[in-house]
């Protein structure tokens, strides 16, 4: 069984026991989360259920493994012939989070 989540404006396909990076949560390492805004559910022999845009009374339950940050970017300005530079680096916090089961509703 699978489902298609969304936390953090960002869209993902889970199945039970991945594992996946999404935007920072507030939950500690061990703690449990539910997240409630699934848009579609499926389970690879017949056709996926398909919300309009979520699926009332489903959810995804996860465990949170670890709060981490992300790989380092390099935001990088310059203005031609101005002597303009500025150059600033940002790492995204990030909560990895295991599957632990999926309910249709």
């Amino acid at each position: 069984m699978f489902a298609v989540i969304q936390t953090g404006g960002k869209q993902y396909r889970v199945a039970e026991g991945d594992r996946i990076s999404v935007e920072k949560l507030d939950v500690e390492p061990g703690g449990s989360v539910e997240l409630d805004r699934v848009l579609m559910v499926g389970d690879g022999e017949s056709a996926p259920t398909v919300g309009a845009p979520i699926l009332a009374g489903a959810t995804v339950t996860a465990e949170v493994v670890d709060q981490t940050r992300g790989k380092k970017i390099i935001v990088f300005k310059k203005k031609r012939r101005q002597n303009y530079r500025r150059k600033a680096g940002h790492r995204q916090h990030h909560t990895v989070l295991r599957i632990t089961g999926i309910n249709a509703g």
